[in-house]
């Protein structure tokens, strides 16, 4: 009976740290900036009347709490691993993507209630005003972008992050939409009208982000592998027999995790049959594998499949 265990260290000090402070200093600039205008659209919402302006602040606001997390997350996330804690703490990214999945939802709640009842009874809005601050937030939410785009793929958490700017820049675009609106055929309607369409798509970034955390939490195979295939190619290796309890779950963001039982032919020297093993498997990206070998019979009650 044999078993292997091999992984790649993302801490502190490895491949993943340069990585994670590069990323931390895009989201404490794109945090900055989010700061300084995030005042400028309240008080221009008050003052014009605009609930797309101040849905769009309610939103700025809340990427201001969804950076804050999000390197909150990367720090704890660079923790050592413990006793207690074998794989440290990768989950703090998931479980920062996860409360800005609900922040998304929550906000965009809040914006539909009130352009529900503006919708009856529509406020008068200045658009002039109301347009020159929107322009104004556009240009800071796609310099917020552009910090945030060369990382978005990095992990779960910075993807929800760069999803609340996706979401601001649309807020935005809504705002100059209906000042324009407003200031044309004097459609004060279109204010709320661009906020509910603002919320809905909010609410569809959220829930594609949530699925993508609960899917973490919930230990399911990752969406870009696919099990049966990965079972295929253990089992073409010469001296394998058979693969039984092939577990593929996420750690983290970029960090996969496999642990499978594979019965093997005793003539075929387990030290080879490993290393052949552990070659098939990093083809899948996979950096966290435990294998279990088992001595088996291919000819009578090993069959392959």
């Amino acid at each position: 009976m044999g078993h292997a265990h091999d992984h790649h260290d993302h801490r502190e000090g490895g491949p993943g740290h340069g990585r994670d402070s590069h990323a931390a200093r895009r989201l404490g600039a794109t945090l900055v900036l989010m700061l300084l205008y995030m005042g400028v659209e309240v008080a221009g919402g008050i003052w014009t009347g605009s609930l797309a302006l101040l849905s769009d602040a309610g939103h700025m606001m809340s990427d201001v709490a969804a950076l804050g997390l999000s390197m909150v997350a990367l720090w704890v996330a660079q923790r050592p691993p413990t006793p207690r804690r074998s794989f440290g703490y990768y989950r703090a990214e998931i479980l920062a993507a996860l409360v800005n999945a609900a922040a998304l939802f929550a906000v965009a709640a809040l914006v539909l209630i009130e352009a529900v009842e503006r919708l009856q009874a529509p406020p008068d809005v200045r658009g002039g005003p109301m347009l020159i601050i929107a322009a104004g937030g556009l240009v800071i939410n796609l310099a917020g972008l552009a910090l945030l785009h060369g990382i978005r793929t990095q992990n779960l958490n910075v993807r929800g992050a760069f999803l609340h700017m996706v979401g601001d820049t649309l807020g935005s675009l809504g705002a100059i939409a209906s000042g324009i609106a407003i200031l044309g055929p004097g459609w004060t309607w279109a204010d709320p009208v661009a906020s509910i369409v603002i919320a809905v798509l909010i609410v569809v970034s959220a829930w594609r982000l949530l699925k993508e955390a609960l899917a973490v939490l919930m230990e399911g195979a990752p969406a870009h592998l696919d099990p049966d295939r990965l079972q295929s190619a253990v089992l073409a290796i010469p001296g394998v027999c058979s693969v039984h309890d092939l577990h593929v779950w996420t750690i983290g963001s970029g960090l996969e995790s496999l642990s499978c039982h594979v019965v093997a032919d005793p003539a075929r020297p387990y030290g080879d049959l490993l290393h052949d093993i552990q070659t098939v498997v990093a083809t899948f990206h996979i950096s966290h594998v435990t294998i279990q070998v088992e001595p088996g019979d291919c000819g009578i009650d090993c069959l392959k499949g």
